[in-house]
């Protein structure tokens, strides 16, 4: 061991306790607005969003977040509003209309290609080719039925709300109609066979 009162020795390390304290306390919590306060969530899904540059003819990455379809509650219009995940800086914004369409980008069923004329993401708004990618199709399919709604309702069509009675109005006729189709098909079937008797 090493002797102490040896100046040449290492010296043993003293335990420090360091407190550092603020120099400015922060007591008042400050409203951050996002401007969604007022729209109720119609449609959330993680995807990845890209445009497309026409300089460089290439598609460039937007951002990877939730893909929002937002309706607001006094006008009761759908727009679409993408956030980047640990930023959330807002990398689509733009009011669904009737005009857009969606195209499956080519060599993958779980994208969509649509053209939009006037995207709030950056400032001054840009008209932009958009791209999404989802995890799966029927993610993406999810997404196409939902747009379209959007669409519709944008458009002056009925509620969203409306739609899902609808369609479940349409399914059950449409599942009555097979049945009695079946049911016809059985009864031939059976007239048929007592005639082969």
């Amino acid at each position: 061991m090493a002797d102490v009162n040896d100046p040449l020795a290492p010296k043993q390390e003293e335990e420090v306790d360091v407190n550092f304290e603020p120099v400015i306390r922060l007591t008042e919590q400050v409203e951050t607005k996002t401007h969604e306060e007022d729209e109720n969530i119609v449609f959330k899904m993680r995807a990845k969003l890209f445009r497309f540059d026409t300089g460089s003819s290439e598609w460039k990455e937007r951002g990877t977040g939730d893909a929002r379809l937002l309706q607001h509650r006094e006008t009761k219009k759908i727009r679409l509003v993408m956030r980047r995940d640990k930023t959330l800086k807002v990398c689509a914004n733009h009011v669904i209309t009737s005009d857009m369409r969606l195209q499956p980008n080519i060599g993958s069923d779980r994208s969509w290609v649509w053209k939009v004329v006037a995207d709030y993401a950056e400032s001054p708004p840009t008209s932009e080719t958009l791209a999404i990618r989802f995890a799966n199709s029927d993610n993406a399919k999810e997404f196409k039925k939902m747009f379209e709604r959007a669409q519709i309702m944008n458009g002056g069509g009925t509620p969203l709300e409306d739609n899902d009675k609808v369609n479940e109005d349409e399914k059950a006729e449409a599942d009555e109609k097979a049945e009695a189709e079946k049911a016809e098909a059985e009864q031939v079937a059976s007239e048929e066979k007592k005639e082969e008797e």
